[in-house]
């Protein structure tokens, strides 16, 4: 099973909130919303298996189980409800008054869109946080053709990539994006902006800080889009799409250099 990757992340989480003031409320949120992913996950595994399916690529946002899914939808807004910031928490609560059908309504539209331009930010972001697990559970348990490209969505699902990673490899980094929605992690070229694909290394502004110096942002200036990449050959004990979350100062600096962020994450950020 791989379910151990949620304990990590929920450990990481905890950490970081002692050392990331600025990041603790979100973190700690995010150690709750952790929680009921890794049941969810856990549920899917123990009902529809654990063997792994032939799926086209890009296809994973072709299956949608709401048969399985929509019991657990009224769960999960509990948890947001009690755990989550006023605004967002207040929105679970008159999500959950409002009934299966209004549910059923947004998950398919959020699934469909492939998460892009949501017209409602909260019915996004919950739905987002709520079929993650699922979608991580179809990716990790499909079989995965060999990739002769590096695109810059998801190659499972089409999804953005929601951090980058340098991961050691001979006397440098290899650069990897992992995918907001299923997690699924794919090679992509160390100097290319994942936006718009500008390859001038004098467009591409990298920029770190000294208290962060293993999370960097990396930005373009052809598209004014960036997106933090997670430096593993400087902290092994990182994990990406949690160090992310943790190293708000960076999108301060970003959104004060007019840079917008390439995919925000489940903070909203």
């Amino acid at each position: 099973m791989k379910n151990g990757k949620w304990e990590v992340r929920i450990a990481r989480a905890h950490d970081l909130a002692s050392t990331h003031p600025s990041a603790s409320e979100g973190l700690r949120f995010y150690e709750h919303v952790t929680q009921f992913q890794k049941s969810l996950y856990l549920e899917l595994e123990a009902e529809c298996g654990t063997a792994k399916e032939q799926r086209p690529p890009g296809a994973l946002r072709e299956e949608l189980d709401l048969f399985i899914l929509l019991p657990r939808f009224g769960p999960f807004l509990m948890v947001i409800e009690k755990n989550a910031p006023s605004p967002l928490a207040q929105s679970a609560n008159e999500l959950r008054n409002s009934g299966v059908n209004l549910w059923q309504e947004m998950l398919i539209e959020f699934w469909g869109a492939a998460g892009q331009n949501p017209p409602n930010p909260a019915k996004f972001l919950l739905s987002w946080v709520f079929l993650q697990p699922y979608a991580e559970y179809l990716a990790d348990y499909s079989l995965h053709p060999p990739l002769h490209a590096t695109p810059s969505l998801c190659p499972l699902c089409s999804s953005k990539p929601q951090v980058g990673v340098l991961r050691p490899e001979g006397d440098g980094g290899k650069r990897s994006l992992i995918c907001a929605l299923c997690a699924h992690e794919w090679d992509f070229r160390r100097i290319v902006c994942p936006a718009c694909g500008e390859e001038d290394v004098h467009k591409l502004a990298v920029y770190s800080a000294k208290e962060l110096v293993h999370v960097r942002v990396e930005a373009c200036d052809t598209c004014h889009n960036y997106i933090k990449t997670v430096d593993l050959t400087k902290d092994g004990h990182a994990i990406p799409v949690v160090d992310e979350l943790a190293t708000i100062p960076l999108n301060l600096w970003a959104a004060d250099h007019g840079y917008t962020k390439l995919r925000t994450n489940l903070l909203g950020i």
